[in-house]
Parts: C-alpha cells; sequence; structure tokens
C-alpha cells in the first residue's frame, strides 16, 4: 500500500520551501523504501530550489541522509529491513565502460528509483539527487544505500552522503594528497573544511585556508588548517606563495565553485602542481585563462565528482576513523531542526554561521 509522509518540497523557481504530503509507493524491483532518520541541509539543495540546476519542479528536496531500510522490492540483496543506512546519489551499475574498467567510482550510468513519488493531486516529484530525503521516508534504488555501523549517531552519518563525502574526497581520492605536501584550500564552508580534514589525514605538512570570513577560517583552523588567509583584505595567491617557499602549493582545492575562486586556485598552484575544483558552479559562469599559462605549468586540473568516492568502500571506512577518533564528523553539525525549518536553514546557509544545519526526524 502507497504510505502518506511528510516531505519538504520546493514549488518553483525561487518560491519559499513548504511541507507537503508525499505519497510513497511500494518498493518495486531493485528499490527500497527508507525510513529518514536526519537529512543535512546542503548548498546543493539551495541550488535546486534556485532553478540552477535544472527547473523539473516541485523537487523533493534533501539528498544528504541517513536512516532505516523500511522495505525492499523484488531481487533486493544488497541490504535488508532494519539496516541503517546512509544514502549515496552514485548507485554503481557493474556495466558501463568505467565500471568494466574497475573505476567505479566514475560510473556513468549511476542509477536511482523507477517509480516516482507523488503529491495527493498525484503530480509527479523530482527527487533533489535522486533521493528526497527532507521526508520521514523516502523512496530509493537498493543500490543508493550504503550499509554502515548503526552505533553512530545518524545525524553524523548522515554527512556523508554528500558534503562531508565530496571534501574528504577531493583531498584524498582526487587530489591524491600525500605525506609532506603543501595544500590550500579555497573556501571554508562545509566542503572545504572537510577537504581540510582529509588532508590532515592524508599527511599533509601544511594545510592553508582561504575564505572572506573570519569566522570561518578560525573554524578552520579547528579543523586542521596550520595557516588561514583572509582573501577580502589579502592576495590570496600571493599569501599561498609565501607561505610555500614562493612556490605555490602542491594541491589547491576549490570549494567555492567561482571563476574568480578558480583563477586563485590556478595560480596559487605550484609548477606541475594539481588544483582540484569541488564546489558546484551555475551553468552560466564562465572561465577565461591564457592557453599558454595552462600549457606551461603543467600539472592537472581536475574536477571532483562526489570526492571520486566509491561509497560501499569509503562511508564504512569514514564511520570506523569517526569511532576511532581520528575525525570528528559531528564537529560539522551546527544545528538540528525540524522538517519546518529549512527554509530557515536556507538563510543561515547565506549568513555563513553554520557548517551544516541537520534535519532530525
Amino acid at each position: 500500500m502507497p504510505q502518506h509522509v511528510q516531505g519538504v518540497i520546493a514549488p518553483g523557481r525561487n518560491e519559499p520551501v513548504r511541507v507537503e504530503t508525499i505519497v510513497i509507493p511500494d518498493p518495486g524491483p531493485g528499490e527500497a523504501v527508507v525510513k529518514i532518520q536526519a537529512c543535512g541541509v546542503c548548498h546543493t539543495d539551495l541550488h535546486y530550489k534556485q532553478g540552477a540546476i535544472n527547473d523539473e519542479f516541485p523537487f523533493l528536496l534533501g539528498h544528504e541522509a541517513a536512516g532505516i531500510v523500511e522495505s525492499v522490492g523484488e531481487g533486493v540483496t544488497d541490504v535488508t529491513p532494519g539496516d541503517f543506512v546512509v544514502l549515496n546519489w552514485r548507485a554503481v551499475c557493474g556495466t558501463c565502460r568505467a565500471c568494466l574498467r574497475g573505476r567505479p567510482w566514475y560510473c556513468f550510468a549511476t542509477h536511482n528509483a523507477k517509480q516516482r513519488m507523488t503529491l495527493l493531486d498525484g503530480t509527479e516529484l523530482s527527487p533533489a539527487l535522486g533521493i528526497g530525503a527532507f521526508a520521514e521516508k523516502t523512496l530509493v534504488a537498493a543500490g543508493q544505500c550504503t550499509k554502515v555501523d548503526p552505533a553512530v549517531a545518524p545525524e553524523v552519518a548522515g554527512l556523508l552522503g554528500c558534503g562531508v563525502m565530496a571534501g574528504i574526497g577531493a583531498a584524498i581520492n582526487t587530489g591524491n594528497v600525500g605525506r609532506g605536501d603543501t595544500v590550500a584550500v579555497i573556501g571554508c564552508g562545509g566542503v572545504g573544511d572537510a577537504a581540510i580534514v582529509g588532508s590532515r589525514l592524508a599527511g599533509a605538512a601544511k594545510i592553508i585556508a582561504v575564505d572572506i570570513d573570519d569566522r570561518k577560517l578560525e573554524t578552520a583552523k579547528g579543523m586542521g588548517a596550520t595557516h588561514t588567509v583572509n582573501s577580502r583584505s589579502t592576495d590570496a595567491v600571493e599569501a599561498i606563495r609565501e607561505l610555500t617557499g614562493g612556490f605555490g602549493a602542491d594541491v589547491v582545492i576549490e570549494a567555492v565553485g567561482r571563476p574568480e575562486t578558480y583563477r586563485q586556485a590556478f595560480y596559487a598552484r605550484d609548477l606541475a602542481g594539481t588544483v582540484v575544483l569541488v564546489g558546484v558552479p551555475t551553468p552560466e559562469m564562465k572561465l577565461e585563462l591564457p592557453l599558454l599559462d595552462v600549457f606551461g605549468r603543467g600539472g592537472s586540473l581536475k574536477s571532483s565528482w562526489y570526492g571520486d568516492c566509491l561509497p560501499s568502500r569509503d562511508f564504512p571506512m569514514l564511520i570506523d576513523l569517526h569511532q576511532q577518533g581520528r575525525i570528528d564528523l559531528a564537529a560539522f553539525v551546527t544545528e538540528t531542526i525540524g522538517l519546518g525549518d529549512v527554509e530557515k536553514a536556507f538563510a543561515r546557509m547565506h549568513e555563513g554561521d553554520v557548517l551544516r544545519s541537520v534535519v532530525v526526524l
């Protein structure tokens, strides 16, 4: 029997979000219904609300979530009812050219649930990143459910579903930060701070945090940054060079997603260094760089998709590290809120005084 639950939808471009009754169908083949326990408020959800991803309104927002598998459809064997899972938006297919080459973190045919959740009047919803977890329950592809240790608090575990994984993975998986490296992180929100945590975990010798907000820079120091640069008052490129013997950083992680900060990242890296773009740009943004500089500086310019993670490998590993006290995932949770507070959480995100607001159900 279809279920009726409460969920947060974005009805139209830049319209305030609201709580509505959502119809959740029984899971079909390869699908699972998950009872959501916690879901982080991520900047990507704001992008959906603003129409910056696409215009397939109304959206069922929320994607950075943890919960309990309630029921599964035909053919599902990897998870069973009662499993504690973190939801992921890259359910690998196992058969595309990336998967067959042994690079499933690049899977080009990730999948979501085939059925659509709806409003009471039958209006089909577009779930954010194929998840839609600002809801009491949601329908996903079973491959989007990654089992982790149920001893971890849901509001902590859920953060691995997007922002924290994106940042840690940008450092470890995409940037290949190694022991003794110098790293600069531009943009010290949740993703940027996670990149700092990942760089520290990888053994970086010097981690330079760059932002225009002193509050964020202070938080970055607590996450492991060894130096900070306020780029509102200081030339970020010159400051990074000065802190690296005049050379630039081995790895620069751009966690903002804007042309001006990407240029900073490009020129703040050492010769043959690496730039990692993990901040998400909007469709109208353009970047112009002298092609001679691209050639002459060498190295790598990379984009990090979801921290180039493999959820089945990386989520349990990071939970283990958290339980060992080697990373503090709880430090990313600024506040816990209810479903009716998501619009306020978006406003706080603009103000810059939260790493993560987390909806707890």
